[in-house]
C-alpha cells in the first residue's frame, strides 16, 4: 500500500499532536505555577521571557522525540537482551552485562548533564571538596554514580535469581549509608558534600535507567522466575537510587584522605573559578527619580533615614571612637533607591550572551556521547556475544535516531529555558524573608513580609505546592499507579497511591526549602526520617516495601530533577550563610517512601485487603 505525502501527513499529524499534548500535560502545571509565584506573589517580572518560552517549547519537542525513541528503540532492545541473556549465557556474564547496562544508562540520563553544570555556583573557599568534585573531578563523579547504578542492577539481577527479600538488601545498605553520613557530618570538608551525594540517588532514576533496568528485570524473571513477571523490576530502581549515594560518599572520603582537592597539598586543578551571575538589565526594570522639593522639605523637618534612601559618604576620615564608627569631614549623600516597576516580563526578553549555535553544538555532542555508546553496547551484546538477531531493526534504528534528536533538543531547552526559569525563581524566593538583589536586575527587593518567620513559611509553602503539583504531573507516576492497582487487585487504588506519593514529595521539598531558609545541617532533616523508614520497612509487607521504595524513583522525572535542582541552588545562593542548595532532591525522595509505607500498613490491615498478601 503506497501513501502519498498528504496521506502520510494525515496519519502522522494526529499522532504527533497526541504525543506533543502528552508532554504539555506533564509540564504545564509546574511552569504555570513558577510563573504565577514570581509575578503575583513576589511581584517580580520574568527575565529573558522569550528565551525561556522558546526553551520550554524545545524541551517539550525534545521530550516528545526522546520518549518515543525510548519506547520504540531502546526499550525493545533491552527487553530482547533480558529475554535472551538468561538462556544463552552463564550467570557471571549476565551479571557483567547488568553492571555495564547500569553504567551506560547513567551516562545517558538527561539530569546528569544538569549535575555536571551544578558546580558553577559553588565557591571553592566555602566548600573546597564540593567544588573540586563538581569541577576538577566531575568526570570521576559521574563515573562513580554510574558504577553505583551498575552495581545496583547487578545486585537486583542476583536477587531475582535467588529470590532474596528486598528488605535484606535495603536495610544493611541504608545502615551503612547513614553511618557514613554521620561520619561525614563531623568532617568540615565532607559535610558540604552530603547533600550532593544524597541528591545523586534521585538523579540516577530517570527516563533512561528505569525503563532499561525494568526491561532487563522482566526478561530475567520470565526465564529464571516462577512465571509471574508482574513484580519484575520492583526493587532494582530502589537499589539504583541507594548505591550511587554510597559511591559518591566513598569518592569524597577518598579525595579527602588523598588531599588532592582545592587548597590542599596535592591539588593540581585550576584555582580559578567563575561565579555565573546574570548581568543586571540596566535601565530596564528600575525607575530612578530625583528627590522632589516636597521630599526635601519633609527630610529637613524630620531628618530620619528610611527605606527610600541609599546613603553613602564622599571623602572624610573614618575612626573608631568610644565604640562608635565616626566619619569626620565627609559629605553625606542621600540618593533615592531604585524602584522595581511592576511588570510581568522584563524589557530584555533574550540573553544577548546566549550563543544558540554553540548551545546546539554542545547539546548535540552530549546527546551523541550519551546515547550512541549505550546502543552500541546493547547491539554488540545481542549480535556478537549472544549470537541473536535484532528483530525489527529498522524500527529500533529509528527509535535510536529519535532518542538522539530528542535528547539533543531537551538538553538545549534545559540550557536556554528550564535552568534560567528555575534559577531565577530560586534566587528570588528568599525575597519573602530577606533583602536580595533580584536575579538579573538592579536595586534591592524584600523582605516582602515584615515577619521573618512568615516570609520563610511562605517560601516553604512554595516548595510544598511545587512538589505536590509537579509529582502529580509525572507520567511515570500514572504508570506506576496502574501497575500497583493491578497487582494488588484493587487493594491499593491508583488515586490513593498518587496522592500518597505527591504528598510525600511535597513534604520533602518543603523540608528542603526549610533546610536552606534556616541554614540547617542536612543530617538533622535526613537522619530522623530514614530511621523511621527503617522501622516501617521492617514491619511492612514485602510487596508494599517494593512498591513504596520504587515510588521514590518515579518522582524524579526529566522535568522535576533539573528544575528542583536549579531552584535549590538558586535559593541557596541568595540566603546568607548557606554554602549550597543541595539536599532538596534527597528529602523529596524519602518523603514518598514513608507516606506510601504508612498508607500500605493501613491498607494491609483493612477489611478491603484481608487476603491482599496472598493475592499480591
Amino acid at each position: 500500500m503506497q501513501l502519498g505525502f498528504s496521506g502520510t501527513l494525515a496519519i502522522l499529524l494526529p499522532y504527533l499532536k497526541e504525543k506533543f499534548l502528552e508532554q504539555i500535560k506533564s509540564i504545564w502545571f509546574i511552569v504555570f505555577y513558577l510563573l504565577f509565584f514570581q509575578v503575583v506573589i513576589l511581584g517580580l517580572p520574568i527575565v529573558y521571557s522569550s528565551m525561556i518560552a522558546a526553551g520550554m517549547l524545545v524541551v517539550v519537542i525534545g521530550l516528545m522525540f526522546f520518549m518515543e525513541g525510548l519506547r520504540i528503540g531502546l526499550m525493545p532492545l533491552g527487553e530482547m537482551l533480558g529475554a535472551v541473556l538468561p538462556r544463552n549465557s552463564t550467570l557471571p556474564l549476565i551479571l557483567l552485562f547488568a553492571f555495564l547496562l547500569g553504567l551506560g544508562a547513567t551516562f545517558a540520563e538527561p539530569a546528569i548533564a544538569v549535575l555536571r553544570a551544578a558546580g558553577a555556583g559553588v565557591k571553592p573557599d566555602d566548600a573546597p571538596l564540593l567544588y573540586s568534585l563538581l569541577n576538577d573531578f566531575s568526570s570521576q563523579l559521574v563515573f562513580s554514580v554510574g558504577v553505583g547504578v551498575g552495581f545496583a542492577v547487578l545486585l537486583g539481577v542476583l536477587r531475582f535469581f535467588f529470590g532474596w527479600s528486598l528488605k535484606y538488601l535495603i536495610l544493611p545498605g541504608l545502615a551503612v549509608l547513614l553511618l557514613l553520613t554521620i561520619a561525614g557530618n563531623f568532617n568540615v570538608a565532607i559535610q558540604p558534600v552530603l547533600g550532593l551525594a544524597w541528591d545523586c540517588g534521585a538523579v540516577t532514576t530517570g527516563p533512561v535507567t528505569v525503563p532499561l533496568v525494568l526491561a532487563l528485570g522482566v526478561g530475567v524473571c520470565r526465564i529464571v522466575g516462577n512465571g509471574d513477571a508482574k513484580n519484575a523490576g520492583f526493587g532494582i530502581v530502589t537499589l539504583a537510587s541507594l548505591f550511587p549515594i554510597l559511591a559518591v560518599l566513598l569518592l569524597a572520603f577518598y579525595h579527602f584522605y588523598a588531599q588532592d582537592y582545592y587548597g590542599q597539598e596535592f591539588y593540581e586543578g585550576s584555582a580559578e573559578y567563575e561565579l555565573v551571575v546574570p548581568k543586571p538589565l540596566l535601565g530596564e526594570e528600575d525607575s530612578y527619580t530625583d528627590v522632589s522639593a516636597s521630599e526635601f522639605e519633609e527630610f529637613i523637618a524630620n531628618p530620619v533615614l528610611d527605606d527610600r534612601y541609599d546613603v553613602y559618604f564622599e571623602g572624610g576620615e573614618t575612626r573608631l571612637v568610644d565604640g562608635r564608627i565616626v566619619v569626620a569631614d565627609s559629605r553625606i549623600v542621600l540618593e533615592k533607591k531604585a524602584i522595581q516597576e511592576s511588570k510581568m516580563v522584563s524589557g530584555q526578553s533574550w540573553n544577548p550572551e546566549t550563543n544558540i549555535v554553540n548551545t546546539l553544538k554542545t547539546a548535540a555532542i552530549d546527546a551523541l556521547r550519551a546515547i550512541v555508546p549505550l546502543c552500541l553496547f546493547l547491539f554488540v551484546s545481542l549480535k556478537l556475544v549472544l549470537k541473536d538477531k535484532v528483530k525489527n531493526a529498522d524500527e529500533i534504528a529509528l527509535g535510536i535516531g529519535f532518542s538522539v534528536l530528542g535528547m539533543g533538543l531537551f538538553l538545549c531547552g534545559i540550557l536556554i529555558g528550564l535552568t534560567p526559569l528555575g534559577t531565577q525563581l530560586g534566587s528570588n524566593v528568599p525575597s519573602t524573608f530577606t533583602a536580595i538583589v533580584p536575579w538579573g536586575m538592579n536595586g534591592s527587593e524584600g523582605p516582602i513580609f515584615e515577619s521573618d518567620s512568615i516570609g520563610k513559611l511562605v517560601a516553604i509553602s512554595f516548595g510544598f505546592f511545587l512538589g505536590y503539583g509537579a509529582t502529580l504531573a509525572e507520567p511515570a507516576l500514572n504508570a506506576l499507579g496502574d501497575t500497583v492497582e493491578k497487582i494488588t487487585v484493587g487493594a491499593f487504588r491508583k488515586r490513593l497511591l498518587m496522592q500518597s506519593v505527591a504528598t510525600g514529595v511535597a513534604i520533602g521539598i518543603g523540608m528542603g526549602v526549610c533546610k536552606i531558609a534556616f541554614n540547617l545541617p542536612l543530617i538533622w532533616l535526613l537522619l530522623p526520617p530514614y530511621l523511621v523508614l527503617m522501622v516501617l520497612t521492617i514491619i511492612s509487607d514485602e510487596a508494599f516495601v517494593n512498591i513504596a521504595w520504587d515510588s521514590a524513583g518515579v518522582t524524579t522525572g526529566p522535568i522535576t530533577v533539573p528544575l528542583v535542582l536549579a531552584m535549590g541552588l538558586g535559593v541557596g545562593a541568595n540566603v546568607p550563610g548557606v554554602i549550597d542548595g543541595f539536599g532538596v532532591l534527597a528529602l523529596a525522595s524519602v518523603g514518598p517512601i514513608i507516606t506510601v509505607l504508612m498508607v500500605g500498613l493501613v491498607v494491609s490491615r483493612s477489611d478491603l485487603s484481608d487476603d491482599a498478601g496472598d493475592r499480591i
